[in-house]
Order: structure tokens, then sequence, then C-alpha cells
């Protein structure tokens, strides 16, 4: 039988553990406050403590430490109606054992004080880390009340405190990058460099030069020797995006950096120690490229230690809103902008097949036509087609929606030189340029090469389009 203490302000919450782990064969203690529950353990040490974070006077967080001083290394659950990824990261950084979100299943939370209980048994004691602060408090664009974004933030408070390579999947626009940064501005590599590496973007000729480096005279240019992008990481974070789409040659070469921690760059014979931490992210299912021999299964294996999947927007609706006005909030500038009901309605009505980015997109478009004051329906761009229930993949989602375009064109002045094919590229072109750069960094020779056009004939483009 063990001894836990709920400290909890609602009584519902309590009753709940004191009935079922009490049927359990545990003792169970009740404490409404931080400062009563920090009294309790000076007259008895429980096995394990069960901590909300929201409560009058003390907040759990900030009793957490005081806490660690009484009762050692018995490990503690927080508990929260209120998380964000703030919240995750000080909890776990802060020794909690795990990290539960309001409404939560009562046999789910026995099973995670069961385990706390026996690891903690079998486990020598062990000195807590103490800091109780967070390294940064901003979250980007990681915003999100919904069980399945609470999930998210708890792994990567989990992965932040883990030197190990972690596989980040989940649809396009869904935040793996914004993933990725957050779990290096949270471990303890903040304040080394953070490079994502768009591998799509490289030249596949010069791919091996680019992350690995090169001496001189291995190739025919190669003047002088030449740090890769692995190696001017040394102490960071890398992002190594789209790994999906890597040949297999690459990939013995990212496995045995990713093994050995060390790299060897081209016409070298000599391979040189490395100090990153190797994050990747697709949005292509691997395990289907496994069993096609498109990827090799040992480095997903090795990429995979930690696995972080971001849930698709139309999944957890409930953050529309939220990340509506959060959206809205950094573009107003001096402008009073909101969203009516009706907006708010329409926008939570649609499936968004572009996730959170295409949610951005029109947010920022409705933003632009109202012109200040309320934004209404009718101020959002149309929405794209839906995506037929058996179709599967960006291409079959893209195809839909410029079908549906071409319907809705009007072609009574196609004999009079109506320009439909110049008003189609005018509307595809641009976003189609914009993602490239964002996605190459900026740099317009990576964005050509990814495009497959000549660099003048891009910055002819970018002059028509954006000058």
């Amino acid at each position: 039988m063990s001894h836990v203490l709920i400290v909890d302000d609602e009584p519902s919450i309590c009753w709940g553990f004191r009935e079922f782990l009490s049927d359990e064969g545990h003792e169970v203690s009740i404490a409404p406050s931080a400062e009563d529950a920090l009294r309790l353990v000076e007259e008895r040490r429980p096995d394990a403590v069960v901590l909300d974070v929201r409560l009058p006077g003390m907040d759990g967080l900030t009793a957490m430490q005081q806490l660690r001083e009484r009762i050692g290394a018995a490990p503690i659950i927080v508990i929260t109606a209120f998380g964000n990824l703030d919240t995750a990261v000080r909890a776990i950084g802060q020794g909690a054992f795990d990290y539960l979100t309001k409404p939560f299943d009562l046999d789910r939370a026995a099973a995670v004080l069961a385990r706390a209980i026996e690891t903690a048994a079998h486990s020598a004691t062990e000195k807590t880390d103490e800091d109780s602060s967070s390294p940064e408090t901003g979250s980007g664009l990681l915003v999100g009340s919904s069980p399945a974004m609470q999930e998210v933030f708890k792994q990567i408070a989990l992965a932040a405190n883990a030197d190990v390579p972690v596989l980040i999947t989940g649809e396009s626009g869904t935040g793996k990058e914004l993933v990725a940064r957050a779990i290096h501005r949270h471990s303890e590599r903040r304040e080394g460099p953070f490079l994502p590496i768009c591998l799509a973007a490289l030249s596949p000729g010069l791919v091996e030069s680019e992350l690995f480096g090169h001496v001189r005279g291995s190739f025919t240019g190669a003047a002088h020797d030449r740090r890769g992008l692995l190696d001017l990481a040394s102490g960071g974070t890398v992002l190594l995006d789209e790994i999906a789409d890597t040949t297999l040659g690459l990939q013995v070469k990212l496995l045995r950096a990713l093994e050995q921690r060390e790299i060897t760059p081209v016409g070298d014979a000599r391979p040189r120690a490395t100090n990153i931490r190797i994050l990747a992210a697709t949005n292509r299912p691997i395990p289907e490229l496994i069993a096609r021999g498109e990827f090799r299964e040992d480095l997903f294996f090795r990429l995979s230690v930690f696995h972080i999947h971001l849930p698709p927007l139309r999944s957890r609706p409930e953050d529309i809103p939220v990340l509506a006005d959060y959206f809205l909030s950094g573009i107003a500038g001096g402008q009073t902008l909101r969203l009516s009901d009706a907006a708010y309605a329409e926008l939570s009505s649609r499936s968004w097949p572009g996730n959170v980015r295409e949610l951005r997109n029109a947010v920022e478009h409705a933003a632009i036509v109202a012109r200040g004051g309320e934004i209404g329906r009718e101020h959002l761009p149309a929405p794209g087609a839906p995506l037929p229930e058996s179709a599967g993949g960006d291409d079959v989602r893209v195809q839909a929606q410029l079908a549906a375009w071409a319907q809705s064109v009007s072609f009574e002045d196609v004999e009079d030189g109506g320009g439909v094919y110049e008003r189609f590229l005018s509307l595809v072109e641009p976003p189609l340029l914009k993602c490239v750069l964002d996605r190459c960094g900026g740099n317009r020779a990576a964005a050509a090469k990814l495009l497959g056009m000549h660099r003048a004939t891009l910055r002819q483009k970018l002059r028509k389009y954006f000058d």
C-alpha cells in the first residue's frame, strides 16, 4: 500500500481519486492548496503526489520546488485544465513524472500513478533539477488548448530534456518546424545554433558536400576546403526537413553521422567528430517507403528514438477560434480588428486541408479585405475544394481545388482575349514562389533548383509579382 497526496481545490477531483485509489489499496491524503500540501508533507512523506497547477494562493508549479525539497525523489504528477507548451516544459523540467490534462480518464491517471510508484521504488534517489524558470516564454505558433495539442506540448517537453534524435511527422502546414524550434529552445543546446535544412532544396549533385563539407580537390571546382552544414551547427540542433525525400546513398551517410557522431567530408578519408542533435521531419508515410525499398529501416529506427506526430487541424476544431485570434493579434497593429460570430462559425466549419498555414493565410486575407473593424464571413477567402473521402495526397487535393476554380471562371471574354491562362498563372505562381522561397530560407539559387527553372527566370517572376 502506498501513500498518495492529492493537491487540488476541486472537491470532485479529490473525491474521485480518493474513491478509486482507496479501492486499489492505497492510502490517500487531500490538500486543497499548495500551502496545505507543504504542511502535510512535513508530517508524513507521501510515496507520490498528484498536483494541480491552478490553486488558490501559491500555484502548483511554484510549489513544486518546495515540495521536492521535502519529499525527495517521490514522483509528482502534474494535472491541469489550462496547459500550454510553457506549462508542460516547466513541469517536466522541474522533474514531474508525468503531465495530465483535464478532463482525464481516471483509469489512465491510476495507471500513471502505479507506474510512478513502481519506478520510484526501483530507482535510486536522485537530486531533481530545481530550476523553476522557463528558458523562454514564447511558444511561437504552437497554439491550442485541445487535448491533442496538450499531448504535443507534453511530448515537446519530454523531448527537450533528452538529447536524442526526434522524428516529427504530420501533414503539410501543421507546424513541424515550429515543434523542432521549440525542442531546441527548451533544450540544453539552446545557446547553440538551430539550423533547419530543407533537403529537397539542395542540389542532388552537391547535397553530400553541402551537408558534410569537402576537401580541396575532391571534385571539379573544389578549390578550397569547406565545412559542411552539419559541422557548422556544432553544439546545436539540426532539423533535416523532408527527410523522406533523400536518396538511399545519403541515408547511409546520415545513419553513420547519427550512430558514430562523426562526419566524413567528401574527398577525405578521416572522419571528424561532431556534436549536434539531429531532428527530422516529413509529411510522408515512412513505413510505406520502407516497404517499397525507398527508405532504410535502420535509419528510420535511429531517427525515431522519440516520435512526435502533429494532428491535422480538422481533428482539433476547438483550436480554430484560438488560432484565428492569435493570427489576428499578430497583424492588427494599431487597428481594431475582430472576428464576427459568423466568421468564427465559418472558420470552424471548414476542413482546412492546408492546416494551420491555410488558416493563417485566410485570416490575413480577411484582415486585408475588411480594412479594420469587424471581419465578417464575406471577408474570408473562398474555401478550397473538400478532399474526396477516397482521395489521398496533396496532388489530388490541389487538382480538386484547381478544378473548382476553373469551374467558377467566367469564359465569356475568352474569344476576345480574356487571358484566362495569365489569370491562372497570376493566382498560382505567387504563392508557389513564396512558399518555395520560404522553405529555402530566401536562397534564390536553391529555390530555382527546387523549382527546376533558371535563376534569371525566377528573378523575372519575382519582379513581376512582388516588386
